[in-house]
């Protein structure tokens, strides 16, 4: 336990604080969700959770705390505007730990407020290995209230991958489980290798998925089905996946281990080129329109159309259909 103790470095009351952090933010997330750029500082200007966590352990785990856990590479040349979220924990193969929490939190914050960027792929660097969901040496670690709002921070990340304007793809080639699996979820899209194993797991650890995946799922393959799912604790390949439709695409994995995310950049290639402007309505009006009733969904879908009119955009599309030639879109 004390090598355990060592590895870690938090202490508890710094532990504490920075939870606490997270349950305010999420409470200002979830009030704020149209605002784009809410979760890039917290309230009275303090600094974001990131900032928090590093201030208050730096000099406990200096080594933990320089390490890049998630990192950010933005495409050139003709795949511009694409940029891909890395997940690169390879010790704790991408377990949603403290340190990797609060890296991704200041990546969306960045994100959400970039509109050079058109499509965000999230893939991991770790072979065979999406993520593996909770870091259970941290979680251990923690007593009931502290690991109520951990979860708390979690579930407000996973809405913060699911605000953001543009698109987003996971692609899955290896595991992903319990939290790791909760935050494909929160992506538009999903790729997978058939070797690929998914699965929210976590009523075999005395637990639900806890990080919105008992909302997502049923949303997305039934009500029946997730509910299989979810009490089983059962993890599908990639196959089975796409048969139910957890995933967009399945492929045979490759010799280099990246076949999913080979899928994923065919799709963001295939969505790259489309009016910046109408890809982030149509998605603001698709996830606001099935949480309500069809009359409430036509509106959502007239105030975000009614967004698009005034766009160069539009009267790009308009005069390169006339002129038969292909549009060049700016995002404006």
């Amino acid at each position: 336990m004390t090598a355990v103790l060592r590895r870690l470095a938090v202490p508890r009351c710094s532990l504490w604080r920075c939870l606490a952090v997270s349950l305010r933010e999420t409470q200002r997330l979830y009030h704020n969700a149209l605002n784009r750029d809410g979760t890039r500082v917290l309230a009275g200007g303090r600094s974001s959770l990131a900032a928090c966590c590093r201030s208050e352990s730096r000099w406990q785990h200096t080594e933990a705390q320089e390490s890049v856990e998630v990192d950010l590479k933005r495409l050139e040349g003709q795949d511009e505007g694409i940029a891909e979220v890395l997940m690169c924990q390879h010790r704790a193969r991408n377990a949603l730990g403290l340190v990797f929490v609060s890296q991704m939190r200041e990546l969306m914050s960045t994100l959400s407020n970039d509109s050079a960027v058109r499509v965000v792929i999230f893939r991991s660097l770790v072979p065979g290995v999406f993520c593996a969901g909770a870091d259970l040496k941290e979680r251990a670690l923690m007593n009931n209230s502290e690991s109520d709002l951990f979860v708390h921070g979690l579930r407000s990340l996973m809405t913060q991958i699911a605000l953001l304007p543009t698109p987003t793809i996971a692609a899955m080639d290896g595991v992903a489980l319990g939290g790791g699996l909760e935050l494909a979820l929160a992506c538009d899209l999903r790729t997978a290798s058939y070797s690929a194993q998914m699965g929210l797991i976590e009523t075999t650890r005395g637990l639900l998925p806890g990080a919105g995946g008992s909302q997502r799922l049923p949303r997305m393959v039934g009500i029946t089905l997730a509910k299989e799912l979810i009490f089983t604790g059962r993890r599908v390949g990639g196959q089975t996946a796409l048969e139910m439709g957890l995933v967009n695409k399945a492929v045979e994995q490759n010799q280099t281990g990246d076949a999913a995310y080979k899928a994923a950049l065919t799709l963001a290639r295939e969505i790259l080129p489309q009016a910046p402007v109408a890809v982030r309505m149509a998605k603001e009006a698709i996830n606001r329109g099935v949480e309500v009733d069809i009359g409430s969904a036509m509106a959502i879908e007239r105030m975000c159309y009614a967004r698009v009119i005034p766009t160069r955009d539009r009267q790009e599309g308009m005069a390169a259909f006339i002129e038969k030639r292909p549009p060049r879109y700016i995002g404006e």
